[in-house]
C-alpha cells in the first residue's frame, strides 16, 4: 500500500517535467532554470547537429512514464487489495528518490539546444513504433495480472471477503508467478526501444529493475512453494521457461 505514496509523487513530479520538455520542444521556451541548472551537471554540455528525434523520444518516454504511473496509482486505488505488510523506511526513501531520478534521467537525454528554448522538428521512427505497441501489451497484461491478484480476495459482488494469499491462476500466471514484475520489465524494455536502442544510461535502469523485479519474483516463487504444497512445478519465478 505505500507504493501509493510513490505513483502520487511520480504523477506529479513527472507530469510537470513533461509538461516542461513539451512546452520547451514545442513552444521554444527555455527550461527553468534550476532545472537547467541541475541538467548541466548530469547531461550533455553541447549539440551541434538537428537531434529533433531524440527530442521526440525523450517526450513521448516521459508521457509513457507518466501514464504508468497514472495507471499503477489508479490500480493501487481502486484495484488491489492489500495486506498489513509494511515497508522498511530506507526502502520508502529510495522508492520516493527513485521515482524522482528516474523522470530527470529521461529529461538528460534531451540535447541542450532544446534546453535553451529552440524548437525542433519531429520524425516518428520504427523503433517509436515498435516501442509503444510493446509498452501497450505488457501495460495490459500487468494490470489482467493485478486484478487477478485482486479477485483472489474478492467476492464476486467484488466486495473484499479475505486477506490472506492464495494461488493465482490465468494470463501471464501460468507460466510465471510474478507476471506482473516481468511486465513491469517488459515496460522499461520498451521504453529502452523507443528512446533508440542504443541509449546506455536507460539500459542502466533497465538493468536495474531487472534485478530488482528479479529478486523480488525469486521471493515470492519461494512463499508460493513453501506455502502450497499443490502449487504448479512448471512454473518459472519471472521469466517464462528461463527463471
Amino acid at each position: 500500500r505505500w507504493f501509493t505514496h510513490f505513483y502520487v509523487v511520480s504523477v506529479f513530479w513527472n507530469g510537470f517535467l513533461l509538461i516542461c520538455l513539451f512546452r520547451a520542444g514545442f513552444l521554444g521556451e527555455s527550461l527553468p532554470s534550476w532545472i537547467q541548472d541541475m541538467h548541466q551537471a548530469l547531461g550533455r554540455e553541447s549539440q551541434n547537429k538537428d537531434m529533433g528525434n531524440e527530442h521526440f523520444s525523450a517526450l513521448l518516454v516521459l508521457l509513457l512514464l507518466w501514464l504508468h504511473s497514472c495507471r499503477r496509482l489508479a490500480e493501487c486505488l481502486w484495484t488491489s487489495v492489500f495486506s498489513s505488510g509494511v515497508i522498511h523506511i530506507v526502502q520508502y526513501c529510495f522508492g520516493l528518490g527513485y521515482y524522482i531520478a528516474v523522470g530527470s534521467t529521461v529529461l538528460c537525454q534531451v540535447p541542450t539546444n532544446v534546453r535553451n528554448g529552440k524548437k525542433l522538428s519531429v520524425q516518428i521512427s520504427w523503433y517509436h513504433i515498435i516501442g509503444v505497441m510493446m509498452y501497450i501489451w505488457a501495460s495490459l497484461h500487468q494490470h489482467r495480472c493485478l486484478a487477478i491478484l485482486a479477485n483472489l480476495r474478492k467476492s464476486r459482488s467484488g466486495k473484499v471477503v479475505s486477506l490472506s494469499h492464495s494461488v493465482p491462476f490465468g494470463d501471464w500466471f501460468e507460466s510465471v508467478s510474478c507476471p506482473h514484475y516481468f511486465a513491469e520489465l517488459l515496460i522499461y524494455v520498451s521504453l529502452a526501444i523507443i528512446l533508440g536502442i542504443h541509449n546506455v544510461t536507460w539500459w542502466c535502469v533497465v538493468i536495474y529493475v531487472l534485478f530488482n523485479q528479479a529478486l523480488a519474483s525469486a521471493l515470492c516463487h519461494e512463499f508460493y512453494q513453501k506455502n502450497f504444497s499443490s502449487y504448479p512445478k512448471h512454473r518459472k519465478a519471472f521469466i517464462p521457461f528461463v527463471f
